[in-house]
């Protein structure tokens, strides 16, 4: 089992280490909502066979959120959010207040639905299903908000009146609290897994009972509670490729929990992706690509709306996978479909043009479907996934600047590969196929590499 070892630079910093002497450094730390990769790394100048570490702290389909500054006034002052909210609600029933709340929220209204859910909460009699109800939506639009602290304390209240997650999901009970519990953990490794471990066995037992009493109404709720369990048993097994990785038996655990996990949901996307990155991390790089091409097979025809087709962040870390095992056509469509979707993303564009780099270095380029397979030279190939790689690195730092993106790293790797790139190709951005109307965009990104050249050279 491949390990990630503290380096004396910096506490967050680790180093992976595998029997091949790959190495490869990054800050598991840095995650942050939508914006920033879970897993930041640096790869060393010409290294080409990269060990790319999936760290994905999020488990649960939900970007992890930003951690806010808990706000006193927001805490102890939350009625006058909602300036709109009148003081007859204070004695309204706290279900409805709740399910205003939800309507809000639904819309965007943070404040507002903050205000309502805290009515609920301080009206609902002490320990019933309505106070636990209202912790765990209190505990919820703090998440959104990015106030974890505030969001961690409710959902710990809530664990108190429900330590087990024997009450039923109707009364505010449930699994939820400890999944979130996971993810928020400031401490990390052992206390997360601690959390999933309860939040598993609290979806275990729901499970059991509805498959007893199995009718069609309760179907779609089972499969639902099984995707919920799958997903949290991966969560525990990243953990434990991650942050635990020195453990005697982490990679015991990991099968363990793999396996489980493949029982419950054979057909989910993330559990295979789960499998290959155990799988790489083992060095066992055929099951890891036979792995990935069963989660691609299931969703890659189905279109966009579909519910069947992972999340967002789930196919961006599925593209980091494939280029790791060298899946790299299988990667760029991936990542075509992604931008298709939001071409505001600086992740996909910056994958895509990696993408397209480690194709030209094996001299290769992408297939044209309406010609077909190309007859050029592998020179020629090659010169053209370095003009197309250029051009998705150079909108990735557009965005980057645009969108004021957190991850230094990215960047910095970024513009060593345009700086590779520009010695072998020239500096002229201009690409052949969008010489009439690429030019005011070349322009701007030349003035980005040149003030981010600065920004390095003053570092």
């Amino acid at each position: 089992m491949a390990k990630l070892v503290p380096t004396p630079e910096s506490g967050n910093t680790l180093e992976f280490q595998s029997c091949k002497s790959s190495r490869e450094v990054f800050n598991y730390n840095n995650y942050s909502s939508g914006k920033v990769p879970a897993g930041n790394f640096h790869l060393p100048k010409n290294h080409i066979q990269y060990v790319i570490i999936y760290c994905d702290r999020h488990t649960m389909g939900k970007p992890r959120p930003h951690k806010k500054k808990a706000s006193k006034s927001r805490e102890k002052s939350v009625l006058s959010a909602g300036g709109s909210i009148s003081k007859r609600k204070m004695n309204e029933d706290p279900a409805k207040l709740l399910e205003q709340a939800t309507v809000l929220l639904q819309t965007g209204q943070l404040d507002e639905a903050l205000s309502l859910a805290q009515q609920a909460l301080e009206s609902a009699p002490a320990n019933s299903p309505a106070q636990l109800s209202s912790l765990n939506a209190v505990a919820g639009i703090y998440v959104e908000m990015g106030e974890i602290d505030l969001a961690r304390k409710h959902f710990l209240q809530a664990v108190e009146l429900d330590p087990t997650g024997s009450i039923p999901e109707s009364e505010g009970g449930g699994a939820e609290k400890f999944l979130w519990l996971a993810q928020l953990s400031e401490l990390g490794g052992k206390d997360s897994v601690q959390w999933f471990e309860k939040g598993v066995g609290s979806l275990r037992n729901v499970i059991q009972q509805l498959e007893v009493d199995a009718g069609p109404a309760q179907v779609l709720e089972l499969e639902e509670k099984k995707g919920k369990m799958a997903t949290a048993l991966c969560g525990v097994a990243e953990i434990y490729m991650t942050d635990l990785s020195w453990e005697e038996d982490a990679e015991k655990r990991c099968e363990t929990l793999i396996t489980e996990a493949l029982l419950i949901q054979p057909s989910s996307p993330e559990v295979l992706q789960t499998l290959a990155s155990i799988r790489i991390s083992q060095l066992r790089e055929d099951d890891a690509r036979a792995a990935l091409s069963r989660s691609l097979a299931l969703w890659k025809d189905l279109p966009p709306e579909d519910p069947n087709v992972p999340d967002f962040p789930t196919r961006i870390s599925l593209a980091r996978l494939l280029m790791e095992v060298s899946m790299l056509l299988e990667a760029l469509e991936a990542l075509e479909r992604l931008i298709l979707e939001d071409d505001q993303s600086v992740e996909a564009w910056y994958l895509g043009g990696w993408c397209l780099y480690l194709l030209a270095e094996k001299g290769e380029a992408p297939k044209d479907p309406e010609e077909g397979e190309s007859d050029e030279a592998p020179g020629a190939k090659r010169h053209a996934s370095l003009v197309a790689s250029r051009e998705w690195l150079g909108q990735s730092l557009t965005l980057y600047q645009l969108v004021q993106y957190e991850d230094e790293r990215l960047k910095e790797h970024a513009l060593e590969l345009v700086e590779a790139m520009n010695k072998e190709i020239g500096e002229d951005m201009e690409d052949e196929s969008n010489a009439e109307d690429g030019e005011g965009d070349e322009e701007e990104w030349e003035g980005i590499e040149s003030d981010s050249d600065h920004e390095m050279a003053d570092s």
